[in-house]
């Protein structure tokens, strides 16, 4: 079916957890179940991900032991395979229509089994697990393949493992291998484990079109350290990429009879908005929900064009619009509007049904009035985090009159608010209206999932997009109409070549740019092409087939949600029928797990769907690892990172060497963190410090600066701020392309937060007390204090140690450390290092300090006081007792010489 609808500008994250459960004790791997060889192998073909775990293992024990496998992929993935192999004997999983496996999964669930093997873990993973009990001596070998086509998300594809062994593994590798006819463009890792020490496992060769990135560590680089035998290996490893494009963006590839058509045009300027956000506000949003949405929703008004106009229409009870009309989005009318979104309480019931008749009559009066800018975009964006329980509440009544008020004139998007929100309702009314849903989880990130939602919307490039090709040419086309492309995302469009095909398959992409037609022409030499994909010796042969089957089944599984009742057993049947030729665990099939005689009879994997009940009891930012049996024995699974600490057994800042800068040549970003969250996103903020520190005097406190002057009568000073109005610009060197800018807060004493620009590397670093905000691209990821973190990008590399220590660096830039200080004056810090690069161009408050600067000798009369010149401006100094935050807290008591600014 070529029904119209948006391309979804979402971004799919590939994950994979690869576990096994083994008791904790000293002697684990000596007498229980040892893992020996954990592989993984993943093939990206032209952005088709085709993903192979390996585990093999051997029972130890003299004893029976129970080896429990498990993989988290990710919920657009569909798993095509699953066999163990016990004593040289397979058992496979053999894929059945759900109706086929149903006695099965029900006589499990009657004997209070687990059945359902694959379950919903976190934001945007399901886990698979399958246990086999082990004899003694025997080995094991567990193999899960699954596959899923990536979706280009805020200008990146992205794939991500995660890896969690548990214990030192003799043969552990990871090997990616990339192909993309186009050539890659942008190629980052990312890593949430690696070490300087264990970088070196990590082995990364790119060419113009092909990856391969290899991880395979040693037992000892494994090691946490000699003494110990547990293993560094524990969290995530991304890998970030993107294609080379033109402005006709467009790229056409075939493989064995198949083709697909990669459309995301560069260069076209962004359409104007017409956006109506609406804002529930009912009692059930009161506290961190409602408090969240107003931070978000400001900063999201800040991001508006000046080309765009919007509105605001608030609901509980009743139901409040911010203006009679839209309005321009000019500085002015934002300020107001941030105002107002600042003043938004939460109470009373939820109107779903009339607030969004009132977007829509907003939208209706202007374009009656002719107030839409020919060839801009009308959107409405609906927030809300329950069901209705004002007016109309029945949800199909509510989907009716939505659908019919907009008539396909608008798009409209759908955020459901943590899990008391029906998201089966919110997806339908998305769906029949050109847009798409998304789930916004409760935890500390929400305002950032917010504007991260935004951004994916914010620039509309072209509507009413349709892809043409010859009928003598091809066949079974997938979705050739969309209603919108956001910049950013891309279009996807797959099909089968015909018998009798032409030599050369050509594409004709049409769409609307402010009301002007645009076409852009495309065409490839299928000989050519076909040739392309049979010589990488890595590549996964027959891919595309498998690439147009998978995406025809999710583009059916998407219309069965909007469909009719009549309808819906047509599309049902074909997707079902795709599902079964192509071995796809899909919520329309299932796979059933056999075992060995003797053993819990055969299992049932099911492909879960999102559901408003399955995560209530799963932290929506944490991985959830539950405690397992074995023999008599009970554990818990945990896992712990350790990072080289920055700090000398006194304290201080310990030097970094220098990057290695390879001209011409890609160089890899690889960042490693702890993030709580399954997503790579953190959540919640633990700012204490173990332990008790000695008392100090209250009077002496850590400065708000501590600046090193190498070179100058005074090797330090100490910078107070005793007048502030609005956010400063701390330093700015144009030379270095490098801003730290900052807002202080007089009544509290504090900095609310630093930011660190890095102008040339699109790069932006926000701390505040409660985390660090890393936004690159538009692109952001959140990390709590003390989280570990190591990012190597070409001329920066990003750190932060368990002490909390965050440091950005570069063998040609000033190091910039950001810190938030527990001690004596509690708050935010800045912390600089190799000043001697700053160049003459440096300013701000405190940059001033880096260009001429003359000390007169201390007063006759008073030694402890004298005055610092700087750029013709006197400052009084004075010499007072001072914490030293570059110490681990409660700090040093250092003599400083202070300024007040």
């Amino acid at each position: 079916m070529n029904t119209q609808a948006p391309v979804c500008a979402c971004g799919i994250v590939l994950v994979l957890l690869l576990l096994l459960t083994v008791p904790r004790t000293a002697t684990a791997q000596k007498n229980d179940i040892d893992i020996y060889s954990l592989t993984v192998d993943s093939k990206v073909s032209s952005r088709f991900a085709h993903t192979v775990v390996t585990s093999r293992v051997v029972n130890r024990a003299d004893t029976a032991q129970e080896a429990t496998f498990q993989v988290e992929l990710p919920k657009k993935a569909f798993i095509t395979n699953f066999s163990m192999i016990i004593d040289g004997v397979t058992y496979p999983g053999n894929i059945k229509e759900k109706a086929a496996a149903q006695k099965q999964y029900s006589e499990a669930v009657a004997r209070g089994e687990s059945a359902g093997l694959v379950k919903a873990t976190g934001r945007k993973m399901e886990q698979f697990q399958v246990s086999v009990s082990v004899a003694p001596a025997a080995k094991v070998t567990f193999e899960l393949v699954y596959e899923e086509l990536l979706k280009r998300h805020l200008g990146v594809y992205e794939l991500l493992l995660k890896v969690r062994p548990q214990q030192l593994v003799k043969h552990l590798q990871m090997d990616i291998h990339i192909f993309e006819p186009q050539g890659i463009s942008v190629l980052e890792t990312e890593s949430t484990f690696l070490t300087n020490e264990l970088a070196g496992a990590l082995t990364t060769s790119q060419n113009k079109t092909k990856a391969h990135i290899r991880f395979k560590p040693t037992l000892s680089q494994q090691q946490k350290s000699p003494e110990q035998q547990d293993t560094v290996v524990d969290g995530n490893f991304i890998v970030r990429y993107d294609v080379n494009r033109t402005i006709s963006g467009g790229s056409i590839q075939i493989e064995n009879g198949y083709f697909v058509h990669y459309f995301a045009p560069e260069g076209l300027p962004s359409i104007p908005k017409n956006v109506i956000f609406v804002i529930d506000k009912s009692g059930s949003m009161q506290g961190k929900k409602i408090q969240q949405t107003r931070e978000a929703l400001i900063k999201i008004l800040d991001d508006l064009s000046p080309k765009d106009q919007f509105n605001l229409v608030s609901f509980s009870r009743e139901i409040t619009q911010w203006k009679p009309s839209l309005m321009p989005a000019s500085e002015e009318n934002v300020e107001k509007a941030k105002s107002y979104t600042s003043s938004i309480q939460a109470h009373g019931g939820t109107n779903i049904n009339g607030a969004m008749l009132m977007a829509v009559q907003l939208l209706d009066k202007a374009n009656q009035e002719e107030l839409l800018p020919s060839g801009s975009v009308s959107l409405i964006i609906l927030l809300t985090d329950g069901d209705p329980t004002v007016g109309e509440t029945n949800p199909k009544e509510i989907q009716k009159n939505v659908q019919g008020a907009i008539g396909g004139q608008y798009s409209l998007f759908c955020l459901g608010f943590g899990f008391d929100v029906s998201y089966a309702f919110l997806e339908k009314l998305a769906l029949d209206n050109g847009g798409l849903a998304r789930r916004i989880y409760e935890d500390s990130d929400s305002a950032l999932q917010l504007q991260d939602f935004y951004q994916e919307v914010a620039n509309p490039l072209l509507t009413a997009v349709a892809f043409e090709y010859p009928s003598n040419a091809v066949e079974e086309v997938t979705q050739d109409n969309f209603r919108l492309l956001f910049k950013g995302s891309e279009m996807v469009v797959a099909g089968k070549l015909r018998d009798q095909s032409p030599d050369v398959l050509s594409a004709k992409v049409s769409g609307q740019l402010l009301m002007q037609n645009i076409t852009f022409q495309t065409e490839a030499e299928v000989a050519e092409q076909e040739k392309e994909f049979q010589s990488p010796k890595y590549i996964f042969h027959n891919f595309m087939e498998r690439l147009w089957a998978y995406l025809t089944i999710q583009q059916l599984l998407e219309q069965i949600v909007s469909a009719s009742d009549a309808e819906k057993q047509a599309l049902e049947t074909r997707a079902l029928g795709l599902s079964l030729n192509y071995s796809f665990v899909t919520p329309l099939t299932s796979m059933v797990v056999t075992k060995p005689e003797g053993q819990e009879e055969s299992q049932v994997v099911e492909k879960p769907v999102e559901d408003e009940n399955i995560h209530r009891d799963i932290p929506s930012g944490h991985d959830v690892f539950r405690s397992q049996a074995m023999g008599n024995r009970k554990f818990r699974i945990t896992g712990s990172i350790s990072a080289e600490s920055w700090y000398t057994s006194r304290g201080r800042l310990r030097g970094q060497g220098n990057l290695k800068s390879i001209a011409g040549e890609v160089v890899p970003f690889l960042l490693s963190s702890a993030p709580s969250g399954p997503d790579g996103v953190s959540h919640g903020v633990d700012l204490g410090i173990e332990g008790t520190s000695p008392a100090l005097p209250a009077s002496i406190q850590a400065p708000p600066f501590i600046l090193p002057l190498p070179g100058q009568s005074v090797d330090r000073l100490c910078v107070d701020i005793k007048h502030s109005q609005g956010p400063m610009t701390l330093l700015s060197d144009p030379d270095q392309g490098v801003e730290v800018t900052g807002q202080y807060e007089m009544e509290k004493a504090r900095f609310s937060w630093i930011e660190v620009t890095f102008k040339n590397l699109q790069l932006q670093v926000r701390a505040s007390p409660e985390h660090v905000v890393v936004t690159r691209n538009r692109r952001s990821s959140v990390y709590k204090w003390k989280e570990t973190l190591f990012s190597v990008m070409p001329g920066l590399k990003m750190t932060m140690d368990e002490a909390g220590l965050l440091l950005l660096s570069s063998p040609d830039r000033v190091t910039i450390g950001l810190l938030f200080w527990d001690g004596p004056g509690q708050g935010l810090r800045l912390l600089l290092q190799d000043t001697g690069r700053f160049s003459s161009h440096v300013s701000g408050t405190l940059g001033q300090f880096y260009q001429d600067v003359l000390w007169e000798p201390p007063a006759a009369d008073d030694d402890s006081k004298r005055t610092l010149r700087v750029q013709g401006h006197d400052h009084s100094a004075t010499r007072k007792l001072k914490l030293d935050y570059q110490e681990t807290a409660p700090g040093a008591e250092i003599s400083c010489w202070s300024v007040e600014l």
